[in-house]
């Protein structure tokens, strides 16, 4: 449990706080700034993506510096799967580009847990990429905030 001001929605999630929980989630990603993302976490979270297990904030931030330093253009889209008390499952897709200029589209699904302040305690991804060509590419908004007019995974059959 953090000290911290509560981050809302609060768990128990219904549908509603679930989906808004999400979204903020997928802004957050979206902005790319690692400083201000890790401060969704607890202090001691514990996470899985890929092969990497970082544990705390200052691991988190290290990791989502990297990442953003090498995914460039970097786009995501996540959709609530599933929800109760204090859980959320989402599917999600991001896009990116490496500093050759190749581009990507990476597939997954994370295992939420959060405190009872709000602050995400545990985070467990799997996640699948494939390359893709410049004009495969689906997610064409301006760096930062999905448009709430964007489609969805689901509206664009990811």
């Amino acid at each position: 449990m953090t000290q911290e001001a509560p981050r809302h929605p609060l768990p128990p999630f219904t549908a509603e706080t679930a989906r808004e929980k999400v979204r903020l989630a997928e802004d957050g990603w979206n902005s790319r700034d690692a400083a201000k993302v890790t401060l969704a976490y607890t202090p001691d979270s514990k996470w899985r993506n890929r092969a990497e297990f970082p544990q705390g904030r200052v691991e988190i931030e290290a990791f989502l510096t990297r990442k953003w330093n090498k995914e460039l253009n970097y786009r995501l889209i996540k959709e609530l799967w599933a929800f109760g008390g204090n859980r959320i499952a989402v599917r999600y897709a991001y896009e990116y580009h490496d500093d050759s200029g190749n581009w990507f589209r990476a597939y997954g699904n994370e295992n939420w847990e959060f405190d009872e302040n709000g602050y995400m305690a545990q985070r467990h991804a799997s996640i699948n990429e494939m390359p893709i060509s410049e004009t495969e590419r689906k997610f064409h908004w301006p760096l930062g905030r999905r448009p709430d007019d964007h489609p969805g995974l689901s509206d664009l059959n990811l």
